[in-house]
C-alpha cells in the first residue's frame, strides 16, 4: 500500500476510534468535541509531532563537531540512499535503543541511546543507522509518530472515563439521555487503548520488516544489523527504557520492543519477533 494511503487509513482509523471513545464518554456533544479536537490533533501531529517526540525523549541534537563519528555515518548512509542530510539526536538512556521521526525525508530525524552507542561496535551502529534511513526513504516515519500521538491521547481518554467514574460523574449521558452510562464507559475503558494498539500493531510490522530489508540495502551489510538486534535484544530485555514506559504509546517507533514484560505482550507487540527479523537479514547475506 502507498505510504500516502497507509497514513490516510491509520489517521481516520485512529480518529474514527477517538470519536467513538469521545461518545460514549459525553454522548453527542463529547463526539463533536472529541471530532474537532481529532482534527486538530491531527494536524499538530502532522506538523509537531517530531518535536514533540524528541522533547519526550529529551534528545539533544548533535553536529559534526560535537559527534564527528556519528553524524558523519549518518552522513555517509544518507548519501548512499540518495536522502538529505537528516537532523541526528543523541538520548542520554542506558538502555541502548534508536528511531526515526519526522513527517518527510526533508524533516527527518534519526536518534540513538547513549547506550546503543555504548554497547555497539562502529559497524553494527551503522547497521542500526541504515534501518533508521529506511524508514526515511520508505516515508513511513510519519505514520509511527501520527499513531504514537493519537493512541496516546485514546489511552488518556480512557483514563478519563476512569476517573469520572471513580468521583462519580455520569459519563456517556447526554442531553438526550443517552443510557450507555457506565456499562459504555467500563467498556471503553477497556477495549480502546487494545484497540488503539492493535491498529499500530498492524502497520508497524510490516514497516519493521521493510525497514530491516531496506537497511540492508543501504549499507550493504545485512550481518551488522543481525549481529545488532541480537545485542539489543538482550540489552532492551536486561534495561527496560524508563522513558518509553512512560509513553509506552511511542515504544513502536524504536528498532527493538524498549518495554519490560514482553512476554506477557508479545500477542500485542508491535515489533515482529526478533528471531525471525535475524534470520530474514542474514537469508539476505
Amino acid at each position: 500500500m502507498h505510504s500516502g494511503l497507509k497514513t490516510a487509513v491509520l489517521m481516520a482509523g485512529l480518529t474514527a476510534l477517538f470519536v467513538v471513545v469521545g461518545g460514549v464518554i459525553g454522548g453527542t456533544t463529547g463526539m463533536v468535541i472529541a471530532l474537532v479536537f481529532a482534527l486538530a490533533m491531527n494536524a499538530g501531529a502532522y506538523w509537531f509531532s517530531d518535536k514533540m517526540v524528541l522533547r519526550m525523549y529529551k534528545a539533544q541534537p548533535v553536529d559534526r563537531d560535537s559527534a564527528p563519528r556519528l553524524w558523519g555515518t549518518v552522513e555517509e548512509l544518507a548519501g548512499r540512499a540518495g536522502l538529505p542530510m537528516p537532523a541526528v539526536y543523541i538520548i542520554e538512556e542506558g538502555s541502548p535503543n534508536a528511531f526515526a521521526t519526522g513527517r518527510n525525508p526533508e524533516h527527518a530525524a534519526v536518534a540513538v541511546t547513549t547506550g546503543l552507542m555504548d554497547l555497539l561496535d562502529e559497524r553494527e551502529v551503522r547497521g542500526v543507522l541504515a534501518h533508521e534511513l529506511a524508514h526515511v526513504k520508505n516515508r513511513d516515519i510519519l505514520i509511527s509518530t501520527i499513531a504514537a500521538t493519537v493512541a496516546g491521547a485514546i489511552s488518556a481518554l480512557a483514563s478519563m472515563a476512569q476517573f469520572m467514574l471513580l468521583f462519580g460523574g455520569r459519563p456517556g449521558e447526554d442531553d438526550e439521555g443517552n443510557p450507555l452510562g457506565i456499562v459504555g464507559v467500563i467498556l471503553v475503558m477497556i477495549l480502546a487503548p487494545i484497540a488503539a494498539s492493535l491498529i499500530q500493531m498492524a502497520i508497524s510490522r510490516a514497516r519493521e520488516y521493510g525497514a530491516d530489508r531496506g537497511g540492508a540495502e543501504i549499507s550493504g551489510d545485512p550481518e551488522a544489523l543481525a549481529r545488532a538486534l541480537e545485542k539489543l535484544a538482550y540489552g532492551a530485555s536486561r534495561q527496560p527504557m524508563a522513558s518509553a514506559e512512560s509513553h509506552p504509546e511511542t515504544a513502536q517507533m524504536m528498532i527493538v520492543n524498549p518495554l519490560s514484560g514482553q512476554d506477557l505482550m508479545q500477542l500485542f507487540s508491535t515489533h515482529p519477533p526478533l528471531d525471525d527479523r535475524i534470520e530474514r537479514l542474514r537469508a539476505l547475506g
